[in-house]
C-alpha cells in the first residue's frame, strides 16, 4: 500500500553558512549605525571674497569611539585629488601632529570637541572647489568616511535686493494696521450706541411717567389726595 502526503510542503531550513550569513548581516547592521561620522555643518559651502581668509570646518564622531584615527584634507583640482593635510589621532582630546602639503593652509581644529577644521589663508580663484574631509577608524575594519564643503571664491560679495521683503513687510505691517483700526472703530461704535440706547431707555420711563401723572393714574409722580368721606346720616322712621 502506498501513502502519499498531501497538504502544505514541510518547511526546510537552509544551510548552515545562510544561517551565519544572516546573523552577520544583522550584526554588521548594528556596526553600521555606530560608524564613524565625519560633518562639515548644515551649510556645506561658503562665498567668499577674493583675498580674505576663511575656515573650512569639519568635526568627527563615533559611538564606538577612536584609536589611531587617520584623517585628511583633500582638494578637488580640476578632478585631481590633491592632498591638502593629514594626521593620525591616537585617542579623543589629544592635539595631533598635522603634516601641511599646501601653502597658506593651517590646522586649527586641534581636536578640541573633535574639531579637526583648517584655516586658508589669502585665498585666490585658484582655491575654490570642493574640499573633502576624510577620515578612517580602526575600530571599523578601515571602512572610509567623508563629508565635502564647497568653497566658492567671487571678486566682491552680492548686494541682496531687498525690494520684496520691503514689500512683504509693508503690506503687512499695513493689514495689521487696518485690522487695528477696524478694532478700534468697531469698540467705539459699540460703546456710543450703548450710550444712545441708556439715553433713550431714560427718556422712555420719564415719558411713561408724564402720562400717567396726567391720565390720573396710579404710579404717576404727582401727589394722589385722598377723596373726603361725606358724612352720613341714618334716619330711623318709627312707624305705629
Amino acid at each position: 500500500m502506498e501513502v502519499r502526503w498531501t497538504g502544505a510542503e514541510p518547511l526546510r531550513l537552509g544551510s548552515p553558512h545562510t544561517a551565519v550569513s544572516v546573523i552577520l548581516s544583522a550584526l554588521f547592521g548594528v556596526w553600521s549605525i555606530q560608524a564613524l561620522e565625519m560633518n562639515v555643518g548644515k551649510i556645506p559651502f561658503l562665498e567668499a571674497v577674493n583675498g580674505s581668509t576663511v575656515m573650512l570646518p569639519c568635526t568627527y564622531f563615533s559611538c564606538i569611539g577612536i584609536k589611531n584615527l587617520y584623517f585628511s584634507w583633500q582638494f578637488n583640482e580640476s578632478g585631481t585629488m590633491q592632498k591638502v593635510c593629514d594626521s593620525t589621532i591616537a585617542t579623543e582630546g589629544v592635539e595631533p601632529n598635522v603634516a601641511i602639503y599646501r601653502d597658506r593652509v593651517t590646522f586649527v581644529g586641534m581636536n578640541r570637541e573633535n574639531n579637526i577644521s583648517i584655516m586658508l589663508w589669502n585665498i585666490t580663484f585658484d582655491d575654490a572647489g570642493p574640499y573633502t574631509c576624510f577620515g578612517i577608524n580602526p575600530k571599523e575594519k578601515g571602512k572610509n568616511h567623508s563629508a565635502i564643503f564647497n568653497l566658492i571664491v567671487v571678486e566682491e560679495l552680492r548686494v541682496v535686493d531687498k525690494t520684496l521683503t520691503i514689500i512683504i513687510a509693508s503690506c503687512v505691517g499695513g493689514a495689521i494696521a487696518l485690522l487695528m483700526s477696524f478694532m478700534l472703530i468697531k469698540n467705539f461704535t459699540l460703546f456710543v450706541l450703548a450710550k444712545l440706547e441708556e439715553k433713550n431707555k431714560e427718556c422712555l420711563v420719564t415719558s411713561s411717567g408724564i402720562d400717567n401723572t396726567e391720565n390720573g393714574l396710579s404710579g404717576s409722580k404727582a401727589d394722589s389726595k385722598p377723596t373726603p368721606k361725606r358724612n352720613e346720616k341714618v334716619h330711623v322712621c318709627m312707624y305705629v
